[in-house]
């Protein structure tokens, strides 16, 4: 507690009537002093007392309360200083620090740590700093500290700072490191097509002398077979890799690790493309004219990506006059073409109501019967024609066919039913949902013909009259095979009886039959929001295994799922840290990627003070480097340097609070008043000698 006197004024008259009677007094003084009177000085010495009397001056005591002053430390505990012995570095410096400044007395010491920044932010020390300053009485600040590697990644704010800002600086001057960068990598990739990719591979730092400039580059495509490579560091290149996967695809690219590098973190790199087809190309047979035909054209036309190639034979199967079926259209059809020198180019072909007439040999039917094994999808809508003589499936087609006709057609009304199995495929999954329930099962109308069909094997994922099979899939070697045993889809198209979920089944059918990934029976996925992970599992089955989890540093984890809804097991699960995780389960396999494989802490990891020097600079004050010394610390005066050699400075600041004020007048008023009536007195005795 010290005491403080102070001399302050409460004047009887406004400051202005004050300095005219001031100014007044000090006119008739110098006319006494011109005139010669020997008593001028008497008189001055009246008026200045009359004057004096009107400011009223009193005396002030002020008791004041010194504050501590507070040095404020800032410890980086972001992964880029936890590199190395950096985290010992950092130990070691705060140790020093507050061991200091306790030594110095009379200072309170405010630590902020800075963790590392949320969604791959990186290092926010300026932000931290202004943070911490708005809760902080900027006139007892007398010091900054900032303990790290200097790796800063946000924006520096024109900052008024109050203190000397001093920069303790971790890392080795020996520390170099190398990264993978990839420069440019496209959203969206044709499938079956090159797409190219830029990347560089560079060094930072101290780099060895005799290291090669030739690194070693793995990458991969969906956790698939790993390729290598040889690349030239510090020189920007080009890699090609083809998509043969729809849907997301992940690409890894990773490093070899080079002797006495910092970090293998910024090794690699993840790419996420998303593989899309360019066009899809569909062979359309319509055996003869039917109300379904429409409804097929509509549904293919209206998408943009798919080329259609339709033909129709427009003989009635009644008609015989005689005329040569190969005469009988405007221009000929190119049979041989289509299903022979061409066929493997068609990503789909739809028999719809098709029936043999001699237009295609037994040979051409058994090569789409192959080209189905080799890859290719077929899709059957039958009709009557199909449990007749001239079926397709009496055709060497037959040998692929899911099911076999027994000759009858069924033309009573039905309403087409979801079978348990179907229930749990992801073609036929949640159709029910799509269209108001009735209390007969599903809200959608009813079809009034079915052909009478034994499945021998594929998938019956809907079933129709009397639970009889409607539609089988199956996959028949690499491709793919889909039997509908009814013309009539398009009364749902047409609304009859409220319509059905049509247009989304016929959809989801083609897309299957093409190998479209969400679509397929049994599947291991993965999604991420953040750093939780949600593993999703499609199955037939009615139990699925647990996923173990492949974590970025090669732990393991085990999850088990719980059933989420028909044939869908799910999980939610929080990851311990950004990267890639590889997803196992039986023989599936995915991969998910969190955030990027080298987050923004790993981009530059080499220790810098260029980054947080204008702060140095504008404060004054100095950079120490651990590995060379911790400084010593002392006071220096406010506009003073705040650092030299082997040593940084605070500034003391002085700031107090008042306890208690006394206020007390100088002279009484009637003591002033005697003191001029005196001094006038004495000038005029004076005078009057």
């Amino acid at each position: 507690m010290i005491g403080a006197q102070e001399i302050t004024f409460a004047p009887l008259l406004p400051w202005p009537v004050i300095a005219a009677v001031a100014g007044l007094a000090a006119l008739m003084v110098g006319l006494a002093l011109w005139r010669g009177l020997r008593g001028w000085w008497l008189r001055g010495l009246a008026a200045l007392a009359l004057v004096a009397a009107l400011t009223n001056p009193s005396l002030l005591n002020e008791e004041r309360e010194f504050l501590d002053d507070i040095a404020l430390v800032l410890v980086d505990d972001t992964a880029s200083n936890r590199l190395g012995i950096r985290a010992e570095q950092t130990e070691a410096a705060l140790a020093h620090l507050e061991g200091a400044l306790d030594g110095l007395g009379d200072l309170d010491t405010r630590i902020v740590h800075l963790p590392d920044g949320p969604r791959n932010t990186g290092t926010q020390l300026t932000t931290a700093l202004s943070e911490a300053l708005s809760d902080l009485p900027r006139d007892r600040i007398a010091a900054i500290f900032a303990i790290t590697d200097g790796q800063i990644h946000d924006e520096m704010p024109g900052l008024d700072l109050p203190a000397p800002f001093h920069l303790i600086q971790t890392g080795e001057a020996r520390d170099w490191d190398r990264r993978l960068i990839i420069r440019n990598a496209p959203a969206f990739a044709i499938l079956g097509e090159p797409v190219t990719l830029g990347l560089k591979v560079e060094d930072q730092g101290a780099v060895p002398d005799g290291l090669s400039r030739f690194a070693t580059l793995e990458y991969a495509i969906n956790g698939g077979e790993t390729m290598r490579t040889m690349v030239p560091v510090g020189e920007e290149m080009e890699i090609t890799v083809t998509l043969d996967r729809g849907g997301m695809n992940v690409l890894q690219f990773e490093l070899e690790e080079a002797p006495g590098e910092l970090t293998t973190r910024n090794n690699a790199a993840i790419v996420q493309i998303n593989g899309v087809r360019d066009r899809l190309s569909v062979l359309l047979v319509s055996g003869e004219p039917n109300a379904g035909q429409r409804t097929w054209r509509n549904l293919l036309k209206s998408d943009p990506a798919v080329d259609l190639v339709h033909f129709t034979i427009l003989r009635p199967p009644d008609r015989h006059d005689g005329v040569p079926v190969n005469e009988l259209s405007l221009i000929a059809f190119p049979t041989r073409e289509l299903f022979v020198e061409k066929i493997d180019e068609f990503d789909l072909i739809i028999f719809d109501r098709y029936r043999r007439r001699g237009i295609l040999p037994n040979s051409y039917f058994a090569n789409i019967a192959r080209y189905v094994e080799d890859g290719g999808a077929l899709l059957v809508v039958g009709g009557p024609e199909l449990a007749s003589a001239d079926s397709i499936w009496r055709s060497p087609l037959g040998d692929v066919f899911p099911a076999y006709p027994t000759a009858r057609v069924i033309e009573e009304g039905f309403r087409p039913q979801v079978t348990e199995l179907g229930k749990r495929h992801p073609v036929t999954s949640g159709l029910e949902a799509l269209v108001p329930a009735t209390e007969d099962g599903p809200g959608w109308g009813r079809w009034f013909r079915q052909i009478d069909m034994i499945p021998d094997r594929g998938q019956v994922v809907m079933s129709g009259h009397e639970d009889r099979p409607l539609l089988m899939l199956d996959r028949v070697g690499a491709g793919r095979l889909a039997l509908l045993a009814s013309d009539q889809t398009w009364l749902w198209d047409r609304g009859f009886e409220g319509g059905g979920p049509q247009l989304e089944l016929l959809r989801r059918l083609a897309h299957w039959m093409m190998g479209e990934p969400d679509l397929e029976e049994e599947t291991l996925s993965a999604t991420a929001e953040g750093n939780r992970v949600t593993i999703i599992r499609r199955s037939l089955h009615d139990e699925v295994g647990a996923v173990t989890v492949t974590t970025p540093d090669g732990s393991e984890t085990v999850l088990d799922l719980s059933e989420y809804g028909p044939g869908e097991y799910r999980t939610e699960w929080e990851a311990p840290e950004i990267g890639l995780y590889r997803l196992t389960e039986g023989d599936l396999e995915a991969v998910v990627a969190l955030g990027p494989q080298a987050p923004r802490e790993f981009e530059e990891t080499i220790a810098t003070p260029e980054k947080l020097r204008p702060l140095v600079t504008a404060t004054r004050g100095g950079i120490a480097r651990v590995d060379e010394g911790l400084p010593d610390l002392r006071l220096v005066r406010e506009g003073r340097a705040a650092a030299g050699r082997g040593w940084l400075g605070l500034t003391p600041r002085e700031a107090y609070v008042t306890t208690e004020l006394r206020s007390a007048a100088l002279l009484p008023g009637w003591l002033w008043l005697m003191l001029a009536a005196g001094l006038a007195l004495g000038a005029w005795l004076r005078e009057g000698r």
